[in-house]
């Protein structure tokens, strides 16, 4: 999720979902948590390298670490993480093969009530 996010997955709601974790990782730890690393190094790496799982995994390390030693930082964690869960459930992979689309193709997910301008469809005739 964490490399997802930091890729630009989710559009606005996953760019909002990264702010709210880089303000997270940045606030103050508690005592106990201050030897451990913020999380702020593996978090501007990740950013700069979305693609590499490895600093997804880094980071997930330290935040995982410091919210072993800090329950208010567990906490907040938490809540982060259920929040950013309602952008990939029921994510949607759109695809499109197998010849040539000659009209309108939409890709997302929870559409409801599209046209393209075209003449309703005729009324069904009863027999």
């Amino acid at each position: 999720m964490l490399a997802a996010i930091a890729g630009g997955a989710g559009g606005e709601l996953g760019r909002q979902a990264w702010v709210a974790l880089s303000e997270l990782v940045r606030r103050p730890s508690s005592r106990r948590a201050e030897a451990l690393a913020s999380g702020e190094a593996e978090l501007v790496a990740l950013r700069e390298a979305p693609g590499e799982p490895a600093l997804a995994q880094a980071l997930s390390g330290v935040l995982v670490a410091r919210a072993a030693v800090d329950p208010e930082f567990s906490a907040a964690l938490d809540a982060w993480r259920r929040q950013c869960q309602a952008l990939f459930e029921g994510s949607v992979t759109n695809t499109i093969s197998g010849g040539t689309q000659y009209g309108p193709v939409v890709q997302g997910r929870d559409f409801s009530g599209i046209t393209f301008n075209s003449p309703p469809a005729p009324p069904r005739r009863e027999s």
